[in-house]
This record gives structure tokens, C-alpha cells and sequence, in this order.
């Protein structure tokens, strides 16, 4: 006779399931409900488990700022996904193989191969990082006078609109958008009132949604804001870091699209701008490069000339032969759904965890990061005292993560501007940390919560670099009224 099903919790590999056990489990039709990494570990690193006393010391040395911490005094390191994942054994093997070609590289050439089997865009023109193609693109259409708008724009792209003389305006996605599953979408409404103003030099939509929360833009709010611009005559743009991630959103949430193949989304998602800005470091899965794609002849010709002045020939752009190869390899890797299958539910398990143990963040989560809510977490803390950096301050000090501010120490803010979100962002590298981490990251996130509630931390304020565009990369601080970041610290058996 069959056996009564015993339930059997079982969390591994970015998901918790469970497993009924029966005599029966040998139809044909079973299969395990565990999502494992898809993938082998091949080569490891070793980390150092620092204790708190090592810790205190090193984060009083960077001037509290995590950014000028030594990676060795790190031990999870959620900073950044840019540039920080790993590589695939045929990545590696691609590497080992390109050449090295000043002009017309076949390294060259197998990478313009991979993108235009992807992105529907005439001209292709490589830089080493995202950045390097924000400001050859700004350094041309911006200039003083000239207003850009976003869903949001991220730090280096704000900076390098900003550093032209040129105005950046932010039109967030509703509450309806939100609620919807798509809360990087960009506010139409607002969007039609301004180009109806005129006078707008570009639209740019970041996917997924880096400022706002690491939100996915839905393919009809992308249809529907190329349609406004294009009937304007003002160039869309396309920031597409994590384009693959929100191509997977798309596939498995959006109305009319559920089950559609990654790379048909893909395509159709670069048919709608007119301009394309890519970190590869992101889901080109590599750990450096990037590049700038455009439809027009003449600004294609311009921009090339920019990057042959100060990036390089327009066949490399500051990449060497083995950079290119890789981003060859990782663009083919990053479209397939297994891998965007568990990475995406890493994020969701780490997310569903947190909830359950109170944490506040921003809901529902991305597809690369957990987004903490640092107002809600101290909500007594005024947002010049950074309550955000200091919650990503004592995750530091309580577990050794590493994680971002995003509020008002990377966003300086202006006179009258609306306040905005207390954010840390623990952005997951790509490949790289296995469940026992996660787990590691979820418990050091919850003891820094229970140290909120215990009104145990205390504010920051900035010492030196208060002034500059990007302060947050630079900028020393220290902490307020006691001098410590945590009043009273607990301490583990090991001080770990």
C-alpha cells in the first residue's frame, strides 16, 4: 500500500520546495522540484573570515566609504554585479584562443557576430565599459540648454548627461506598474506631457531598472514609449546592462508574452530604440568591457570618431582581443533560460527569506539584487544623517557583506527636489556565491534589521568630498555623536 507523504523542506540553490516522498514517486511524469546552480565549480577562491575587531579597524581606514575597502577584508562581497561574476570554461577557452589584432580582429569579428544575432542595430562601436559609451554618447547630444529623460537614471549616466550642462529628469513608473510586476517602466503620462513641451534631446529607459529598485520594463511600456518619441523625432535609448534579465521578466510575467524564447524578446526590444548604451559587465557576463550601438550612418561616423580620439579603433574601443571573445561567448550564455532561471530565483529566495524575517525592501524584487529599505529601516534617522549608509556600515561590521548605498550620499540632493528612497542595494555576482552563502547574507541582514529596530545605529556624517558628481565612489565620512556605527555591537563566539 502507499506511504503516508511526509514533507521534507529542502533549501538549496536559490529556492525552497518541498519534497513529498511516496511509494509512487517513480511515475514517469516526476521530477525533482529542487532548482540547482546550473553549473559546476571549477576553480575556487579563498575568502578570509575576518573577525569584527579587523573589520572595526578596516572600515575606519576607509573613512567609512565600503567602496575604498580592500577586497581581501571583505568576505561577501555584494558591492556590485558589474564586472565581479565568473567565467565559463569556454569562456576561459575563447579567451586563451583570440588574437590579438590591432584593426579587424577575428576576436572582433566573432563578437560583432554574437551581437547582431541579438540586437537589431546597424553600427556597432566598443568601448571597455558602459560609462566609456554614456559619455561618448552625451559628450554628442547633450550640452547646455538640453533636458534627457529616464525611468531613472543611474549614477554614471546621470553624471555624464549632468557633466555636458545638460538637465536629467526622472519619471518613475505608477503605482499601477508596480503593482503589476513591472515597476521599471517609465510614467507615459508624465512622458507625454514633456514631449508635448518639446524640446527634449532623448529617452532613455534603463532595463531592468538599476535606481529604481532593479525593476523590469515591460515590453508594451517599451512599445509604447518608442511610439511617443518616435512620432516627436526624439531619439530613444536604451540602457541595457541587465538586458537579458529583463527579457526573462518579460517571458514569464507580461500579458501575450508568457513562454515567448528569450532571444525573440530580445530582438524585438532593440528594434524599438533607436540608440543602445551596454556595460558588459552585466549580462555580457565578462569582466570588463561594453559598447555603444546606433541606427544612424552620421552619428554612427561622429561617435567613431570620438572613440578612435580616446577609446580606440573601432574595431577593440579599449578592449583587448580576449575581452571581446569572452563577451562573444557570455552573450550566447546569458540568453539561455536555465541560467536566467536560477538567477532570477536567487534573488526571489533571498527576498522571500527576508520577509519572512520582517526585513523591508523593495518588493517585488529584481532580477540581481535585494534592494533594502533603508528609511524603513531607520525611520527615525533623517536622510542627512545617511541612514543607508549606515545599515550598509553594519552589514559590513556584523557579517563582512559589502553592499551599495543608493539615496542621498550617491545622489546629492538638490534644493526643492522631491525626497528620495533610502536604498542598499547587495547586488549578486554572477556565478559566483552558493546557497550556504546566500543563507550567510540573509541572517547578517536580519541581525543588522533587529539592531534597527534596537534603535542601535547612528548616523554619518561627510568629512571630505561632500562636493563631487559621483561622492559616493570617493567620499570620507565618519560616524555621528559616539563615533561608532553600532552603539553596542554583539559579539559571536569567534568575534566573527
Amino acid at each position: 500500500s502507499p506511504l503516508s507523504p511526509a514533507s521534507l523542506e529542502v533549501m538549496q540553490a536559490g529556492m525552497l520546495c518541498v519534497l513529498v516522498v511516496c511509494a509512487t514517486s517513480s511515475s514517469s511524469d516526476w521530477a525533482p522540484k529542487t532548482l540547482m546552480e546550473p553549473f559546476r565549480v571549477k576553480v575556487v577562491e579563498p575568502i578570509t573570515l575576518t573577525t569584527r575587531a579587523e573589520r572595526e579597524r578596516a572600515l575606519a581606514r576607509a573613512g567609512f566609504n565600503l567602496f575604498k575597502l580592500h577586497a581581501e577584508d571583505v568576505i561577501l562581497d555584494f558591492l556590485t554585479d558589474s564586472g565581479t561574476g565568473a567565467m565559463s570554461c569556454a569562456q576561459w577557452a575563447a579567451m586563451i584562443e583570440a588574437d590579438e589584432a590591432y584593426a579587424g580582429a577575428n576576436a572582433w569579428l566573432k563578437f560583432e557576430e554574437s551581437f547582431h544575432e541579438l540586437f537589431d542595430f546597424a553600427h556597432l562601436l566598443p568601448t571597455h565599459q558602459g560609462r566609456a559609451a554614456e559619455r561618448l554618447l552625451f559628450g554628442e547630444l547633450g550640452g547646455k540648454g538640453k533636458t534627457f529623460i529616464s525611468n531613472t537614471f543611474f549614477d554614471t549616466t546621470r553624471a555624464n548627461v549632468e557633466s555636458t550642462g545638460a538637465t536629467c529628469i526622472d519619471l518613475p513608473a505608477t503605482i499601477e506598474d508596480r503593482n503589476a510586476g513591472f515597476g521599471g517602466n517609465i510614467d507615459l503620462h508624465g512622458l507625454r506631457m514633456l514631449l508635448q513641451r518639446g524640446r527634449l534631446s532623448g529617452v532613455v529607459l534603463t532595463a531592468t531598472n538599476n535606481a529604481g529598485g532593479g525593476q523590469p520594463v515591460s515590453l508594451a511600456n517599451m512599445r509604447a514609449t518608442s511610439k511617443l518619441c518616435r512620432e516627436a523625432g526624439v531619439p530613444i535609448i536604451l540602457d541595457g546592462c541587465r538586458f537579458a534579465e529583463n527579457a526573462y521578466f518579460i517571458s514569464r510575467g507580461e500579458p501575450g508574452m508568457v513562454g515567448t524564447p528569450i532571444v525573440e524578446i530580445v530582438r524585438e526590444m532593440s528594434t524599438l530604440f533607436d540608440i543602445m548604451t551596454m556595460s558588459a559587465k552585466k549580462d555580457g557576463l565578462a569582466n570588463t568591457g561594453g559598447w555603444l550601438a546606433v541606427r544612424d550612418d552620421a552619428l554612427a561616423e561622429s561617435l567613431g570618431q570620438r572613440l578612435i580620439l580616446t577609446e580606440g579603433f573601432t574595431t577593440y574601443g579599449g578592449m583587448a582581443g580576449r575581452d571581446m571573445a569572452a563577451i562573444a561567448v557570455g552573450l550566447r550564455e546569458v540568453t539561455d533560460e536555465s541560467y536566467l532561471r536560477y538567477r532570477t530565483r536567487t534573488v526571489a529566495y533571498m527576498a522571500q527569506r527576508l520577509k519572512e524575517l520582517g526585513v523591508p525592501f523593495v518588493e517585488p524584487p529584481g532580477g540581481h539584487a535585494i534592494y533594502l529599505h533603508a528609511g524603513a529601516m531607520l525611520p527615525s534617522m533623517p536622510a542627512h544623517e545617511l541612514p543607508g549608509q549606515a545599515v550598509a556600515c553594519a552589514l559590513y561590521l556584523e557579517g563582512g557583506l559589502r553592499a551599495c548605498e543608493i539615496g542621498d550620499l550617491m545622489f546629492k540632493p538638490s534644493v526643492g527636489a522631491k525626497p528620495r528612497r533610502q536604498l542598499v542595494r547587495l547586488a549578486l555576482p554572477r556565478r559566483v556565491y552558493t546557497q550556504a552563502h546566500v543563507d550567510y547574507s540573509i541572517e547578517v541582514v536580519a541581525r543588522v534589521n533587529k539592531l534597527c529596530k534596537a534603535d542601535q545605529l547612528r548616523g554619518l556624517r561627510i568629512t571630505r568630498g561632500e562636493a563631487s558628481p559621483l561622492r559616493h565612489f570617493t567620499a570620507e565620512m565618519e560616524p555621528l555623536h559616539t563615533g561608532e556605527i553600532v552603539k553596542h555591537p554583539g559579539r559571536g563566539r569567534d568575534e566573527s
